[in-house]
């Protein structure tokens, strides 16, 4: 998936996505400079929020 695409998925601004994925919170690897997503991989990251009640990494203590 695309930085467009996820943001899509996610219901997120492009620039939300770019932000998350570039800060490490959201999984996702560069091609050629252009960010790429599996969607399994998104899937697994919802899985593991709602798991932990919406909290992100950054809002543990």
């Amino acid at each position: 998936m695309t930085i467009r695409e996820v943001a899509e998925y996610l219901k997120l601004t492009d620039k939300t996505a770019y932000r998350l994925a570039a800060e490490g919170k959201l999984p996702g690897f560069k091609v050629g400079g252009a960010w790429r997503f599996r969607k399994g991989d998104i899937d697994e990251w919802i899985e593991v929020r709602k798991r932990q009640g919406g909290k992100n990494e950054a809002d543990q203590p």
